[in-house]
């Protein structure tokens, strides 16, 4: 993820959209947003960036089911910066709230974690790690 500035704690860093089949939706996307996609491979497949015609900019991400996102829910996933994953999900679970994924690795800079919060919505709670 690149910004021309780090996301502070609380805000909200990155979206993605993880589906069964993303290469079904990406034309969705590039025809009723606008988005251009850009491929990332991820070995045998390509997820991809989402891409903000105006810019040039990624947007937002389109990943498949596969791998490590094979437990994601098919939403629009928020991604909101904590300081402290384990606290934060430990919270989560004390107020009721689930873990739905994690917590992982997400590249070598940061990890992840997805919960559900007490009404049902899924949210992504990511902590940059100490470089």
């Amino acid at each position: 993820m690149g910004w021309s500035r780090e996301p502070q704690p609380g805000e909200i860093a990155w979206a993605d959209l993880t589906v069964p089949d993303a290469e079904g939706l990406r034309d969705f996307y590039a025809e009723v947003v606008g988005w251009r996609p850009e491929p990332v491979e991820m070995g045998s497949y390509a997820d991809f960036n989402l891409v903000q015609p105006a810019t040039g900019e990624p947007a937002a991400g389109l990943c498949h089911a596969r791998g490590a996102n094979a437990d994601l829910p098919p939403v629009w996933l928020l991604y909101v910066v904590v300081r402290d994953l384990a606290a934060s999900v430990e919270r989560c679970l004390e107020l009721g709230g689930e873990l739905v994924a994690g917590p992982r690795a997400l590249g070598p800079e940061a990890r992840l974690a997805v919960i559900r919060d007490p009404a049902g919505a899924a949210l992504a709670l990511w902590e940059r790690l100490s470089r």
